[in-house]
């Protein structure tokens, strides 16, 4: 599969998509009336230029924004990045916190009161 980097630029009437292949080099330019019909319309125009099936050909696709607005959603992008991470890193947290009360006798009970979880959870953190 070929992958293919599409720059979406807003216009009047939605985006411009400037599709180019791997090389860098400029297949071709199409429009999309939002970018969530972006990726289908590149697509569209990949298998109507080169040949084949839409699905074929893999696009990915970058809006073109003015320098605040890139700044503030790749911000928005990282901090969702970090908050995930931090969700994975408290529940690995909380499994081994709950094996470790467990291994030193507390009860299911007593394991989700420290943890102010409920017991089904507990046997969930323990038995995972």
């Amino acid at each position: 599969m070929s992958l293919y980097q599409v720059t979406a630029r807003r216009w009047a009437h939605g985006w411009e998509l400037h599709i180019h292949n791997d090389a860098g080099d400029e297949i071709g330019v199409t429009q999309s009336r939002s970018l969530a019909g972006a990726e289908r319309m590149a697509r569209d125009y990949l298998a109507l230029d080169l040949g084949g099936e839409p699905e074929s050909y893999e696009v990915t696709i970058t809006p073109e924004l003015d320098g605040d607005l890139a700044t503030e959603a790749a911000a928005a992008r990282q901090a969702v990045r970090d908050a995930e991470r931090a969700q994975r890193d408290a529940a690995a947290r909380q499994r081994a916190a709950a094996r470790h009360l467990k291994e030193s006798g507390l009860s299911g009970a007593d394991i989700a009161a420290v943890l102010k979880v409920s017991a089904q959870r507990v046997s969930q953190l323990v038995n995972s």
